[in-house]
């Protein structure tokens, strides 16, 4: 066995110190430095002046607890961000602080259990040098860091601020890393390091403060709004969005059942149909349905559609925008009673006497398909256009009705030349419809 390689007493030179570090198996600082060279009390003064010379020429930077490491290289032990994970399921982390001029690596993360780790997660990582790449050996997850800060970027000198838009979050701080942000920038950015140097990453560029879309981005994180979905829950959408309706449901594809909602609606849950009943004990009564979407077959309790569905509550509308409270998929798709497609629903099958009393009702599930999306303004034209007199100066027959989406208050008859007829659309349409909703 070869004999260790006896160092010479005395302050150790700059190569010395730097082949220390790279060779530790663990963070080297300014005492295990001097322990491994046995330096006596008055060389331990003399190596904190070299170190700090060392740190001058850049050939060292001192890392959290006061470590060192070669300047362009990592700590043994650092923490990370994981900033990528690959098809093959590899997490790549970054480290979280990062101020040498060359460009912060990127380190595959070797997990004791694929698929723990996820973009944004932070972690305590032992570091290795690997040919020419790093490894990150997580000892332990760290919790989220702190909340991200809304600002917009100024520049003075050659330095970056963000100064907060939040009255909360007035002070400014500097910007350590703008990613591909500009000066005047609305973004987002996360603190990093520690009092006093607290300095920000800016992690999502949200573009020109004063444009409309900024104000719903300001709102959405002034009031905390969870307006991003998990890699989990997108994709539990996406597979369940995908399930066959199954042929035990009541077929009531064959009836126009229509959906009404505000003109500028984003996504229609609920819809009508009712006609003359043909039930001799009910003479002059109607036939009602009223369909809700079905989002329970999608949304199973305990999943992570049901988890995530219980943090947000509901669906937040913005002028520019909706914060939907399930993913796309499905909120705007499977869960939408959109016109012409298949859908799964909750229907209730209502008996209404003549004078307007409710005399039976029962639940079922089905599969509907919507005969029209009509605005209210839409349907009110309709049922206006119905009531008027059988009587157009220009054909001697009824006024035709107006066409679905011209969303109208005033509608004429389009023979205005020879006939007067001219009504004001009310609409009483979403009192009407409102009463037979279910929720």
């Amino acid at each position: 066995m070869p004999k260790p390689i006896k160092r010479t007493p005395g302050l150790p030179t700059r190569e010395q110190i730097l082949d220390f570090i790279s060779a530790s198996p663990t963070p080297a600082g300014k005492r295990e430095i001097a322990r491994a060279f046995g330096l006596t009390a008055q060389d331990k003064i003399l190596l904190k002046a070299l170190l700090k010379d060392m740190a001058d020429e850049g050939l060292i930077d001192s890392a959290p607890g006061r470590a060192f490491h070669k300047l362009g290289g990592l700590p043994k032990v650092t923490v990370l961000r994981i900033a990528d994970v690959d098809d093959s399921g590899t997490a790549w982390a970054v480290p979280e602080r990062w101020e040498a001029e060359t460009p912060a690596p990127k380190l595959r993360v070797r997990e004791r259990k694929q698929g723990a780790l996820g973009v944004g997660d932070r972690i305590l990582a032992r570091t290795e040098e690997a040919g020419k790449g790093w490894i990150a050996h997580p000892m332990k997850t760290l919790p989220k860091g702190e909340e991200l800060v809304l600002g917009v970027l100024r520049q003075e000198g050659a330095t970056l601020w963000l100064q907060g838009v939040e009255k909360k979050e007035r002070r400014e701080f500097q910007v350590s890393d703008a990613g591909a942000a500009q000066v005047g920038d609305l973004v987002l950015a996360e603190k990093a390091g520690r009092p006093p140097r607290i300095t920000v990453r800016v992690t999502q560029v949200l573009g020109d403060p004063f444009a409309p879309r900024s104000f719903s981005l300001i709102a959405i994180h002034k009031l905390g709004i969870p307006d991003v979905f998990s890699a989990e829950t997108l994709e539990e959408a996406v597979r369940v969005a995908a399930l066959p309706l199954g042929d035990k449901r009541e077929d009531l594809r064959h009836l126009p059942i229509v959906a009404i909602d505000p003109a500028d609606a984003r996504d229609h849950d609920d819809a009508v149909w009712a006609a003359p009943d043909d039930d001799p004990s009910n003479d002059g009564g109607w036939k009602a349905i009223v369909a809700i979407a079905d989002v329970s077959f999608y949304v199973r309790p305990g999943s992570s559609l049901d988890r995530e569905a219980r943090r947000r509550g509901n669906s937040v509308y913005f002028p520019d925008r909706v914060v939907p409270m399930l993913p796309e998929s499905l909120s705007a798709e499977m869960c939408s009673l959109k016109e012409g497609v298949d859908r799964a629903a909750l229907v209730c099958h209502l008996q209404v006497s003549k004078g307007g009393a409710l005399k039976s009702w029962r639940f079922t599930r089905a599969v509907v398909r919507i005969a029209a999306n009509l605005a209210y303004e839409d349907a009110q034209a309709m049922v206006d256009a119905a009531m008027l007199p059988s009587r157009c100066g220009a054909a001697g027959r009824r006024c035709p009705r107006p066409a679905p989406r011209a969303r109208r208050s005033i509608w004429t008859c389009p023979n205005a030349a020879s006939c007067s007829t001219r009504r004001a659309a009310s609409c009483r349409s979403p009192r009407a419809s409102g009463s037979m909703r279910i929720s």
